[in-house]
């Protein structure tokens, strides 16, 4: 099954131009849709999910008309989105339950074995008599994804998940993600990069409501080797350096700030040849769809 979009486009009443002639063609397994807050992801999640209209454009779901099927979109659909609410003086066993009964699944003792396969399959059976208010971020997060695996899903979108999660959880929960891919098509959207270099074999970078790339990671490793240098410069200098190069990141390393230039030849003395990862990559497409306004943090 494959998720097809076309000359997606959307614009809300405000101006802000979120969707872009977005053309996307999704296969089963993770997808990473990486791009900065505000790029128009979420926008792009809710209109898959049926929960907003695009002003134009078309998604199929295998032979499911998204725009127009949304009943049968839904029925196969798990969703996560990125504010997830839950009910805090209820225990995630009752919860389960009673929105397994909403995504139809009436038959008692079928909805009883379903409840407590997905509380193990996310690690949370042990936790399932708990209140969902006393759970930790990345429990809550799990628990998101056993309410999206409900009526066994062929479609999962899930909405910037590990934001927010400490190391251990963010393991726990991208491994679990990991697993849904086998058989399913699962999107995964964030801007955190290391998310998508870990989980995903295709993805596309996303920002001001267009693809920037789509392809996969080592495709686009491959792109940037020999481009990337490095060099430790002082901060007094580094107005000059943003004027003269094209300096896609900077962070301070020991006080000191160290820049990451894409240039296809060698820019200047102190500079060094690095092999560039896929923060790289998504700097110089997150740089140049913005231009030099863009500074990285």
């Amino acid at each position: 099954m494959q998720l097809v979009i076309e000359n997606l486009d959307k614009v809300y009443p405000n101006g802000v131009h979120a969707l872009n002639d977005v053309n996307l063609t999704i296969n089963q397994g993770m997808f990473g849709l990486l791009g900065p807050n505000g790029a128009g992801k979420s926008s792009l999640m809710r209109t898959i999910a049926t929960l907003q209209e695009p002003d134009s454009g078309s998604i199929r779901l295998g032979d499911i008309d998204v725009l127009i099927q949304k009943d049968e979109v839904r029925k196969t659909l798990g969703y996560l989105p990125q504010e997830f609410g839950v009910y805090p003086k209820v225990d995630a066993e009752t919860l389960l339950d009673h929105l397994a009964v909403l995504k139809g699944i009436t038959n008692r003792s079928e909805r009883k074995e379903t409840v407590k396969a997905l509380l193990q399959k996310t690690n949370l059976y042990d936790a399932r008599k708990k209140n969902l208010g006393g759970y930790s971020g990345g429990m809550k997060q799990r628990f998101g994804i056993a309410q999206a695996l409900l009526a066994n899903p062929q479609l999962i979108i899930v909405d910037e998940p590990t934001a927010g999660l400490d190391p251990a959880e963010r393991n726990r929960f991208l491994n679990l993600l990991s697993e849904l891919g086998e058989n399913t098509i699962v999107i995964l959207s964030t801007h955190i990069v290391d998310d998508v270099k870990e989980l995903c074999s295709d993805m596309a970078i996303f920002n001001q409501g267009q693809v920037l790339y789509h392809g996969s990671p080592q495709k686009a490793l491959g792109a940037i080797v020999g481009k990337i240098w490095e060099k430790r410069v002082p901060k007094a200098d580094l107005e000059t350096l943003r004027t003269t190069h094209t300096v896609i990141s900077e962070k301070l390393v020991g006080g000191m700030p160290v820049v990451h230039v894409l240039s296809d030849t060698n820019p200047g003395e102190g500079f060094e040849a690095i092999e560039g990862d896929l923060e790289d990559v998504y700097f110089s497409y997150i740089f140049s769809s913005k231009g030099a306004e863009y500074q990285s943090t």
